[in-house]
């Protein structure tokens, strides 16, 4: 039985290190294992042996390079370090750790930081995944194409089965993901990824979740630093038997989006060491909430002062509720376009119609808030003057905006992937 104390790149000062090479694709006979896949556990004496053997199967008969199966018993209390030394004995390139401490994330930090193998994957001890998707989801990082590769179940290409309340809960805690952090990836919790050695060595410093968290903090660290991720479509069965805690989860995610925000947001975290030296980028880099929240107000502003201006042009003309809306309208088409290329970094003309259709959706709702302050307002006050008005449309101005900020960022400009991959 062997025991591994936290890996050494745990404690290693956080430093810049040199931009990484380029992405190459793996020499067709390559000496050493090139897939070392992980199976994180804990107290799984039941699943255990089964789920190991059927992979053994399914990769001895299905892979074309030689892998290695990786056991991590993260403190387990019952017979799962037995049957994980008598499995590492018995299937070739079959191999086991222990840790001293629990956490998946701290299982998977461990295994991937003294692997040699250059693809890292894991999967769930359970199987829920089908195995057919092993080899598509590593693929793309063995030709050079990816840096990461992840299972998605909320593809349209995905078959998944699984209770209301569990869809429910990851569909709400991705649209969380999208909403605050700006993500493009669309499932973060499918227990089902890959990645490149090159690339591990670069991210796990970076990552400080040691539990369920980890994914989706190296998946978020990975896309803001302009990585590559693909994504595949599984066919997914829920487990009934399922040892994850809902409730603490759910608040230790959270904890952990409001840390992992921070960071980003005060340029704590050195993304840029993690470029390709070639700029094999698609765009810019995202913008950090911050900068977005900056560049976004100057806009507002402009557009404000600009929409102001009409109004005052159009009102005696027009009467208030058209000049209202005309003047709203044609600086709802510049915000728009402003703050496509100035806030949320989006160059050139694909998909310039479809994000000027979503604005105009959301400049819907800054026309209710302005109109609806305004018949509001002539109804309480039918005398008020125009700077009334005008203070008025303002403090209606000040709400939508904020409205639209949340819009923008989570549904117009969501973040463009950064691959091929399927859109959920």
């Amino acid at each position: 039985m062997r025991t591994v104390r936290r890996s050494a790149l745990i404690d290693r000062p956080i430093t810049e290190p040199s931009a990484l090479p380029r992405r190459a694709p793996l020499p067709a006979h390559h000496p050493e294992p090139v897939l070392d896949v992980v199976v994180p556990v804990y107290n799984e004496e039941n699943d255990l042996e089964p789920c190991v053997r059927r992979l053994h199967a399914h990769l001895r008969e299905t892979f074309p390079y030689a892998f290695r199966i990786t056991i991590a018993d993260n403190a387990s209390t019952d017979a799962t370090p037995r049957i994980a030394a008598r499995l590492a004995a018995e299937l070739p390139g079959t191999d086991w750790i222990r840790l001293a401490e629990k956490g998946r994330g701290r299982a998977l930090h461990t295994a991937w930081s003294r692997s040699r193998a250059p693809v890292l994957a894991y999967l769930d001890v359970d199987l829920s995944t089908d195995l057919a998707a092993l080899l598509p989801l590593v693929a793309p990082l063995i030709s050079g194409h990816s840096d990461i590769a992840i299972g998605t179940r909320l593809a349209r290409g995905s078959q998944v089965v699984r209770g209301p309340q569990r869809e429910i809960i990851s569909r709400c805690y991705n649209g969380l993901l999208r909403s605050t952090l700006a993500v493009r990836f669309s499932d973060a919790q499918c227990g089902f990824k890959a990645v490149r050695r090159d690339v591990a060595e670069r991210l796990l410093p970076l990552v400080e979740d040691r539990e369920w968290f980890f994914d989706t903090e190296l998946l978020v660290i990975a896309e803001r630093a302009g990585l590559r991720i693909h994504e595949v479509p599984v066919d997914w069965v829920d487990d009934p038997d399922s040892r994850v805690h809902i409730l603490s989860t759910a608040l230790a995610d959270l904890r952990g989006m409001a840390r992992l925000g921070r960071a980003l947001a005060g340029g704590r975290l050195p993304l840029t060491a993690l470029r390709r030296s070639d700029g094999d980028l698609d765009g810019e880099l995202p913008v950090g909430l911050a900068r977005q929240v900056v560049r976004f107000a100057a806009v507002g502003a402009a557009s404000t002062l600009c929409y102001l201006l009409l109004y005052t042009l159009l009102r005696p003309a027009t009467g208030a509720q058209a000049a209202n809306g005309l003047a709203l309208l044609a600086s709802a088409i510049a915000n728009t376009a402003a703050n496509r290329r100035l806030t949320f970094g989006v160059r050139g003309r694909d998909g310039a119609l479809r994000h000027q259709l979503k604005g105009m959706a959301a400049f819907l709702v800054g026309l209710a808030l302005t109109s609806g302050s305004l018949a509001v307002l002539h109804h309480l006050a039918p005398g008020a003057g125009h700077r009334v008005e005008l203070v008025t449309l303002i403090a209606a101005n000040l709400a939508a905006t904020l409205l639209r900020f949340l819009l923008f960022r989570a549904w117009v400009f969501p973040a463009r992937r950064t691959t091929g991959s399927v859109s959920p």
